[in-house]
């Protein structure tokens, strides 16, 4: 179970459909301006998707390790391919058998980028880096308060910034 779902941009539009059906359901009266906010919205994060597939789906290798279970919904919807993970669970540290692990992966598969977590410690993530000179880049899961004075369009584009500048 992952309960990251809004990171996949076909996900969120779903959420959307289902928060504007239980609107409409609790309070029909505003039935056509929640329709109107949610296709207006819908088509933002359509375009969004579009967007995101359009830099990324064409690239040959899009091998990443990520700090933990975050993005697989992110990944299966646009390609990537996350070799491995810093942390199974977040918040506790790896062990030396399991960074060796995650470092052997990066160096046998050709790894693009270690992605990590603005709310977390980077410290496992820079020893893997020295370690195999992958670079770390920060993905935002939009979790935190940290997020807070960004919209999911304005992160997701960050992170897609983000992948791109990885993947060049």
């Amino acid at each position: 179970y992952n309960p990251h779902v809004w990171l996949s941009v076909e996900n969120a539009i779903k959420q959307v459909e289902n928060i504007e059906n239980k609107l409409i359901e609790y309070n029909s009266i505003n039935k056509e301006k929640y329709s109107q906010n949610a296709q207006e919205y819908i088509e933002q994060l359509t375009n969004l998707d579009n967007k995101i597939h359009s830099e990324l789906d064409n690239l040959e290798n899009k091998n990443i390790v990520t700090f933990h279970e975050a993005f697989p919904y992110f990944a299966k919807e646009y390609g990537l391919n996350i070799v491995g993970v810093v942390q199974r669970e977040a918040g506790s540290e790896p062990s030396a058998k399991e960074l060796q692990k995650t470092i052997e992966k990066i160096k046998k598969l050709d790894v693009k980028a270690i992605c990590v977590e603005p709310q977390y410690s980077t410290k496992a993530a820079e020893t893997i880096s020295k370690e195999t000179n992958v670079k770390v880049y920060t993905l935002d899961p939009i979790v935190t308060e940290e997020s807070k004075n960004s919209s999911y369009i304005d992160i997701m584009n960050k992170n897609l910034e983000t992948l791109k500048e990885a993947f060049k």
